[in-house]
């Protein structure tokens, strides 16, 4: 449901933003098969133990490169979750590493930005609860939050 106002999206104190996503370099090879049905597997164990770290996340498909938006709480937890024998990440991965490891079928990536307090801003209009403002808190964009120099804190310029 769309909210009908202008938001902003907030998190309180440091925050992760996570970007991981695959490339289908040989899309006619099924070698990738697995590799797009460990994502799932992990979002859905991430989703039920929202303690492991993951406040959010959104799935951006394209024909050879899908990719997910995801925001932690902290690197420490997303570090955890990735090397943590007993979740889905730590298995997928080896497998990914045995069976496709560098011959270029698929490739992966991911990059991780640490995001300070005050280091950020968003504006949603006429938009359903979307990217920082799912993961966080949606606020009116209105007094302190009119505009995007006030909402990431820069006061020197108007």
């Amino acid at each position: 449901m769309n909210n009908n106002r202008r938001v902003s999206g907030e998190i309180d104190g440091e925050f992760v933003l996570f970007l991981i996503g695959v490339r289908l370099n040989k899309p006619w090879k099924l070698s990738w098969l697995p590799v797009f049905s460990a994502m799932p597997r992990m979002l859905r164990e991430l989703s039920r133990q929202p303690e492991l770290g993951l406040l959010h996340f959104r799935v951006h498909f394209g024909f050879r490169n899908t990719m997910v938006v995801q925001y932690w709480r902290s690197f420490e937890q997303l570090t955890a979750y990735a090397q943590n024998r007993d979740q889905s990440h730590l298995p997928a991965w080896r497998a990914f590493n045995k069976a496709i490891g560098t011959n270029g079928d698929v490739g992966i990536w991911h990059e991780s930005y640490i995001i300070s307090p005050g280091k950020f801003e968003s504006i949603y209009v006429n938009m359903p609860k979307f990217g920082l403002g799912a993961a966080g808190t949606l606020h009116d964009s209105i007094a302190q939050r009119a505009s995007a120099n006030s909402r990431i804190g820069n006061k020197t310029i108007v």
